[in-house]
């Protein structure tokens, strides 16, 4: 077996429809001490001489991260318009135009995508409900047709018979749909103006019109805000889930868009212990694998709130902290203006609160794509080094601290950092805020 072959050799060969993704591979170092990658590395991480990749270094271990200039996904947001006034959604305090994409600007996303090798995957999602526009579906089938990854989160209430025939149709890859609650109580609490058992109806008819087989198209997802009013629901919406053959669920803390939401968030200890976690000086908990049940129970609950550095069968328990994942992941967000921004919390200037006073978020724009390509966008020097300046996240921690003015913005920081935007406060680098 030459070199090549044994990189590409896998010790299991994947089952029928199963993902071929490779997750671990063979490199070499050459005689003058260059690391060669796995030709197929190299084309899927779209790598090319001049590229730049982080390193990190572990205790047996070196990873690296995609390089800066790989674009994976873009955020392709149709409308900032809903059908729902739900309690956690950010137009309840902002003052921010209403609008629709058109047609020639997502021709440029489009042509942009095309252009792009290796191509990004295309998400359908924003501050509205993608399905609120006339013309979601037939962008849907139109980034399709480029053989790209496409999805879509919704929250299911117009999820009637021909809409779910045209995104079956249209192959389709993934479905999100926002569900926080089990009830037609804790539903109705949060998504004011729809009703639990519309939705289940609408995706259990989604779900038996899919064709039969194993692993059916579009996949399901649900995605869930947990909040003090609804975290009890959790298990039976995973129940639920289950039921309707779900393939993955996400949950992800609230942000409270208003001051009186604040009294919902689950995350005032994690804060904390989190800021303990980052310094490899402290003491540390290895834990096993082991059952979680009312034996071990209380003994495991005080354990990950020791304030020890935990970790849980060889990963931490804490997490990624400092870690910009819309940067790592190599994404970018394009709102329904064609504006591109770095990440979807920053599409839009908006109010949250922090540390019981209200933050502003201004939005941060690279460019618009009815004026560049997405190339020209994703590759701009300015740009490639503020992304940079996110994988060191050298920002001031106002997530845990929270203590001066300058955590109520978003626009400098008691580090020196004033170049818009600063980073310090935002919970999604903390693993607390998440999005599918």
């Amino acid at each position: 077996m030459n070199l090549t072959e044994q990189i590409l050799h896998r010790k299991k060969q994947p089952q029928e429809g199963y993902s071929t993704k490779r997750t671990s591979a063979w490199a070499e170092v050459d005689a003058e001490g260059r690391l060669v990658l796995p030709p197929e590395v190299v084309q899927g991480f779209g790598l090319k001489p001049g590229a730049k990749m982080r390193l990190d270094e572990g205790e047996n271990h070196f990873s690296l991260h995609r390089p800066l200039t790989q674009l994976t996904k873009i955020y392709v947001e149709p409308t900032v318009a809903c059908n729902l006034d739900c309690i956690t959604c950010f137009r309840n305090e902002w003052d921010q135009p209403l609008g629709r994409m058109n047609d020639a600007t997502f021709a440029r996303v489009l042509e942009g995508v095309q252009a792009m090798d290796p191509r990004p995957s295309v998400y359908f999602g924003g501050i509205g409900e993608p399905l609120f526009h006339p013309h979601t579906l037939d962008w849907i089938e139109q980034a399709k047709a480029l053989g790209v990854k496409v999805e879509l989160i919704t929250n299911g209430t117009i999820l009637n018979e021909k809409t779910s025939r045209r995104l079956i149709d249209s192959g389709l890859d993934m479905l999100w749909v926002s569900l926080d609650g089990a009830s037609e109580e804790t539903y109705a609490d949060v998504r004011l103006g729809a009703e639990l058992p519309r939705i289940l109806k609408n995706l259990r008819r989604f779900v038996k019109m899919r064709p039969a087989g194993h692993y059916p198209k579009p996949e399901l997802g649900i995605a869930f805000v947990a909040m003090k009013r609804n975290i009890t629901d959790l298990p039976e919406v995973i129940r639920l889930g289950k039921s309707l053959m779900a393939k993955h669920f996400t949950v992800s803390n609230l942000q409270p868009a208003t001051a009186d939401m604040q009294e919902e968030v689950l995350y005032s200890q994690a804060m904390h212990n989190i800021a303990f976690l980052q310094g490899s000086h402290l003491p540390g908990l290895s834990l096993p694998k082991m059952d979680f049940d009312q034996t071990t129970r209380e003994a495991l609950f005080k354990a990950f709130n020791s304030q020890l550095n935990v970790k849980f069968a060889g990963n931490n328990w804490g997490g990624a902290s400092d870690t910009c994942n819309y940067i790592e992941n190599g994404t970018l967000s394009v709102a329904w203006t064609g504006d591109v921004s770095p990440c979807w919390p920053l599409m839009h200037t908006h109010t949250s609160y922090l540390h019981g006073k209200p933050r502003l978020s201004r939005k941060h724009v690279i460019g618009n794509v009815k004026d560049r390509s997405l190339e020209e966008l994703w590759m701009n020097p300015e740009y490639v080094a503020y992304r940079e300046r996110l994988h060191n996240f050298v920002f001031a921690p106002c997530s845990f601290c929270g203590g001066c003015d300058l955590s109520e913005q978003n626009e400098e920081d008691c580090l020196g950092n004033n170049e818009a935007p600063v980073c310090g406060g935002c919970l999604w680098a903390q693993g607390i805020i998440q999005c599918p």
